[in-house]
C-alpha cells in the first residue's frame, strides 16, 4: 500500500510538472523543433561524409544511423523520466535537496518528476532515423521484422544503462558537490562517442566505453548480433543483465551517498 501511494504521488508530480510546462505552448513547440533540427544536423554531417566515401570500418550508413538513433532514443527516454538526476548539482549547491527530504516519499522518487520534460523533438528525430535505417536494412535483406521489437527492447535497456551512469555520476556530488565537469565526461562525451562504432577508437578507449562507462552496451554490443549476426541471442540477454546490474549498483551507491549528504545550512 505504501509503494502504491508513492507511485500515485509520483504520477501527480509528473502531471503537475507537465501542466506547468504546457502553460507556454509556443515555447514548447519551438524548443521541440530546434532540438530536432540540432540533432538531425549532427547526423546529416556524418551522412554526407559516408555518402562521399562509403562505409566506415565496414559499417554502412544505415548501420551507423541505427546506432545513432538507438542512442538518441535511449537518451531521450532517460532524460524524459530522469532529467533532474543530470541536474543534481543545483540541488546540492542551493540546498533544494533539503525540500525533497521533507516529502513523504523516497528522495530519488521525489527528484525524478521535478521539471519533467516532454522531448518531442528528440523522439521525432530519433524515430525518423531509426525507421529510415531499419527500412533500408530490411529492404536489402540484412535484417528481418524481428529487429523491430528487439530494437524497442534495446532502447529500454539502453535508457536504464544511461540512467544508471547518470545516477552514479550524480551520487559523487554528495562528496564533491560540483559534478558538471564530470558529467561532461561520463554522460555527454561518452554518449557522443558511442553513437558510432567502437571499432573507430583505440582499444583502450573502447575498453573504457564497455567497462568503466558501459555506454557501448546501449547500442553497439546489441547491434553486433541484431544487424550483423555476430555472437548469438545471448548477447541481448547479456545486455539486459548489464542494465539490471548497473541499475542495482547505482541505486545502492545512491543510498550510500544519501547517508553522506550534508545540508548547505542556508
Amino acid at each position: 500500500m505504501k509503494r502504491t501511494s508513492w507511485f500515485n504521488l509520483y504520477k501527480m508530480l509528473i502531471r503537475t510538472s507537465i501542466r506547468s510546462r504546457m502553460q507556454y505552448k509556443f515555447n514548447f513547440i519551438m524548443a521541440s523543433v530546434l532540438a530536432a533540427l540540432i540533432q538531425i544536423s549532427e547526423f546529416l554531417m556524418v551522412a554526407l561524409v559516408l555518402h562521399k566515401f562509403g562505409a566506415i570500418k565496414g559499417w554502412s550508413l544505415h548501420e551507423i544511423g541505427y546506432l545513432f538513433a538507438i542512442m538518441t532514443l535511449s537518451k531521450t527516454l532517460y532524460r524524459t523520466f530522469g532529467n533532474e538526476v543530470h541536474h543534481l548539482e543545483k540541488y546540492l549547491v542551493n540546498g533544494e535537496l533539503d525540500q525533497l527530504l521533507t516529502r513523504p516519499m523516497p528522495v530519488l522518487l521525489a527528484l525524478l518528476p521535478q521539471n519533467f520534460r516532454i522531448m518531442a523533438g528528440e523522439v521525432l528525430q530519433g524515430g525518423f532515423i531509426l525507421c529510415w535505417s531499419v527500412a533500408g536494412m530490411m529492404h536489402s535483406g540484412q535484417i528481418g521484422w524481428i529487429a523491430i521489437p528487439f530494437s524497442l527492447l534495446i532502447i529500454l535497456t539502453g535508457a536504464v544503462i544511461l540512467f544508471s551512469i547518470g545516477l552514479a555520476t550524480a551520487t559523487l556530488g554528495f562528496w564533491t558537490t560540483r559534478i558538471e565537469e564530470l558529467q561532461t565526461i561520463t554522460e555527454d562525451a561518452a554518449r557522443t562517442a558511442a553513437q558510432y562504432p567502437l571499432t573507430l577508437y583505440p582499444k583502450w578507449m573502447s575498453g573504457i566505453l564497455l567497462t568503466v562507462i558501459p555506454v557501448g552496451f546501449v547500442n553497439y554490443i546489441p547491434s553486433l548480433y541484431l544487424l550483423r549476426g555476430e555472437g548469438g541471442a545471448w548477447i541481448l540477454v547479456a545486455v539486459a543483465a548489464v542494465a539490471v546490474l548497473s541499475l542495482a549498483a547505482s541505486l545502492r551507491f545512491w543510498q550510500f551517498g544519501m547517508t553522506k549528504y550534508q545540508s548547505t545550512g542556508s
